[in-house]
């Protein structure tokens, strides 16, 4: 009971020392609100008012009706241009595509020729060119395939391929970076916050009072962890039911209790791991470079922003000795699909391993630190 004691009042310490560090609080505050909310919405969710200019050679009814295609929210109205404009107007940024309709275009096409038509894509705008690009080539091919045709109906098929959307169906991308992003925050901001607490203490001096009072360093670590775990838990719980359910409009699909039972094992490897960093680190911006040393591995590998399918082989078996990997798996299958513990049990055994691994390497290093420092 002594020792629960201990832990409890240190956590109560670290509570009060970070309600006094106004940086950390505005940082937990603005990464789990508007971090979340930018990171949802920065990205369109497709192609948004493209600028397209248009060089009408043919002068025909389809070239007509090629030009009428392109509308909004996906592109903004053609612009008519001439030859002569259609290099300037892309070097100057004036169109992110641009198309040329030859002469005698209508002609060629109902004769059963191939004409073809020459589309410019401004590649510089990545997110727009590539999906632009075959926005273009469908609309075009379908107004070309209905004019021959004469009439707007769909050729009787022998097979039809119904494509069902499960779990985001309309796909919208805010659905999944809002998830995405806190879970990126979780692992960010405990990193952080045990690591600066560690420096702090060092800073502060106080560190050399905890070595004279009857604490062990195990009871000192194990403050850290539940206090800064439990800070990043509560603003994880207020950041998926009020900015992400209410303001993003985001359903979620299971059990928020489960998916917070993972979080608090994955936060048990994170802190332990900014216990381990603060310990190697000896000053607030060392720690900030190596957090991102390993912060963007983390994330970017661990298959929040890319499949994991996609990514080398060997990569794939590195990063599930990151706790990351599996709290990127759990939280997709709770939140996003509704699984429940019968589906999410590995993720939640290898995090307890990984973390485990993680506490016991941070303590051994924090009482080799601690030592020294004696």
């Amino acid at each position: 009971m002594r020792k629960l004691a201990n832990i409890a009042h240190l956590g109560c310490k670290e509570f009060r020392s970070l309600q006094r560090d106004i940086a950390l609080v505005l940082l937990i505050v603005w990464a789990f609100s508007i971090g979340v909310y930018s990171a949802a919405t920065s990205m369109p969710e497709s192609l948004a008012h493209a600028s397209i200019g248009v060089v009408d050679e043919d002068q025909s009814p389809l070239s007509e009706r090629l030009i009428n295609a392109f509308q909004p929210p996906y592109f903004s109205p053609p612009a008519r241009i001439d030859l002569s404009q259609l290099d300037r107007g892309m070097d100057a940024g004036l169109y992110t595509f641009s198309l040329n309709i030859p002469a005698n275009f209508q002609r060629d096409v109902l004769a059963g020729r191939s004409p073809v038509i020459q589309l410019n894509v401004d590649a510089t705008q990545v997110s727009q060119a590539f999906t632009g690009a075959g926005y273009i080539q469908s609309i075009g091919a379908g107004e070309i395939a209905e004019f021959v045709r004469r009439y707007r109906a769909r050729p009787a098929q022998s097979a039809e391929l119904a494509v069902r959307v499960k779990f985001n169906p309309n796909l919208l991308r805010a659905w999944f970076g809002s998830v995405m992003e806190v879970i990126n925050q979780i692992t960010m901001l405990s990193i952080i916050l045990t690591g600066a607490a560690l420096i702090r203490e060092r800073e502060h001096g106080t560190v050399e009072h905890l070595l004279v009072m009857p604490v062990t360093p195990l009871e000192i670590m194990l403050a850290k962890v539940w206090s800064m775990g439990l800070v990043v838990l509560v603003a994880t719980l207020l950041s998926l039911t009020l900015v992400v359910q209410r303001w993003l409009q985001v359903p979620i699909g299971g059990s928020l209790g489960l998916f917070l039972f993972g979080a608090a094992l994955h936060l048990f490897a994170t802190t332990s791991m900014g216990i381990f960093f603060g310990t190697v680190a000896r000053s607030m911006p060392q720690l900030g470079l190596l957090i991102i040393l390993v912060l963007i591995p983390l994330q970017i590998l661990s298959g929040g922003t890319t499949p994991r399918e996609s990514m080398p082989e060997l990569v794939q078996q590195i990063m599930l000795a990151a706790p990351t990997t599996h709290f990127v798996s759990l939280a997709q299958a709770i939140l996003y699909r509704g699984a429940g513990l019968s589906i999410v049990w590995p993720q939640l055994l290898a995090i307890s391993a990984i973390g485990t691994l993680f506490f016991a390497a941070a303590l051994l290093r924090f009482r080799k630190t601690l030592a020294q420092m004696a």
